[in-house]
């Protein structure tokens, strides 16, 4: 079975088609045959040795977001069924790895049906990503008519902030360039800033007092800080663990801690059917390009997802 990784650590040249053995699902698990698999910067961080793999042996397959046919089905899943179009999110760092291979073995509880209407390419972009936007509003746990802001705002993780925030009631800013500032708006915030280190300076003109919270997806961290009011949230995706003080709750988003979250994975679903959610879609390159993926997404200014082919 075709599988995409590496075997040691480094730039995108060490991405290699591997040859690897085709999983079989256990009790409460699902096979999936992939069609399409995100690529995203966590997948680049797997792929540079930046994530810990204690206990795993090479090789390593990145990969957080599929979308594919259900192919096999273990013991006690009533639910997919073998024929089923789904999607799922996946976590790299156990031993039966990531997203990019022909055939990949989740719990049945991280899988979802494929959005009505949707393709598999659209549909991959949406698990991982979406999740993490809904884990981070649900910590925040913001009431309606606050006011949040988002860094980072034009891409995947900021944009269903802005998209998920406002089907809540909340008041959204959001940070761009002047180049990403119409997405930025089309996605639905309410009020722009430029983007950068001293955005929270920019936030602040708008609301002098401070905003109830903020969700970090440019990963600032103590930089943006100073946007939140006293006694409000920052959420952060990347683990930060330091104290901003002014009594601000640090929400640490570990999407991982909700990857069988089903119930917020089909609410996700029907978000998306509704198009409260956009899934978009950068660029579709076959799998055996990954590595042109990764050069792509970190050279930066890809909006929307890139999105590796499985299907042939």
């Amino acid at each position: 079975m075709r599988a995409v990784g590496v075997t040691e650590f480094g730039g995108p040249e060490k991405l290699r088609v591997l040859d690897v053995p085709e999983p079989r699902p256990g009790r409460g698990e699902v096979r999936i045959r992939v069609h399409a698999a995100t690529v995203n910067p966590t997948d680049t961080a797997l792929r540079a040795g930046q994530h810990r793999t204690d206990g795993l042996e090479p090789p390593y397959i990145p990969g957080m977001d599929a979308a594919g046919v259900v192919s096999a089905v273990g013991e006690d899943v009533d639910s997919p069924r073998v024929g089923d179009r789904v999607m799922a999110v996946v976590v790299p760092i156990l031993p039966r790895g990531g997203a990019y291979a022909d055939e990949i073995v989740v719990p049945a509880a991280s899988v979802a049906p494929v959005p009505a209407g949707t393709d598999f390419a659209a549909a991959s972009t949406l698990p991982m990503n979406g999740l993490t936007a809904h884990l981070a509003l649900r910590q925040l746990a913001l009431p309606a008519g606050s006011t949040l802001a988002v860094t980072g705002a034009a891409g995947a993780f900021g944009g269903y902030v802005i998209q998920l925030a406002k089907e809540q009631g909340l008041h959204v800013i959001g940070d761009a360039s002047e180049a990403d500032e119409r997405l930025v708006r089309d996605l639905g915030a309410d009020r722009v800033v430029r983007r950068g280190e001293d955005v929270a300076e920019r936030i602040r003109e708008l609301v002098p007092e401070g905003v109830d919270g903020v969700a970090d997806g440019a990963v600032l961290n103590e930089a943006v800080a100073p946007a939140v009011r006293d006694g409000g949230g920052l959420a952060v995706v990347r683990g930060w663990k330091g104290d901003p003080g002014r009594d601000i709750t640090v929400h640490r988003v570990l999407v991982v801690e909700a990857a069988e979250d089903n119930a917020a994975l089909d609410e996700l679903r029907h978000q998306a059917e509704r198009s409260v959610l956009s899934l978009r879609v950068a660029r579709v390159l076959p799998a055996e390009q990954a590595a042109e993926a990764h050069r792509l997404l970190e050279a930066g200014g890809t909006r929307g997802r890139l999105v590796l082919d499985f299907s042939s």
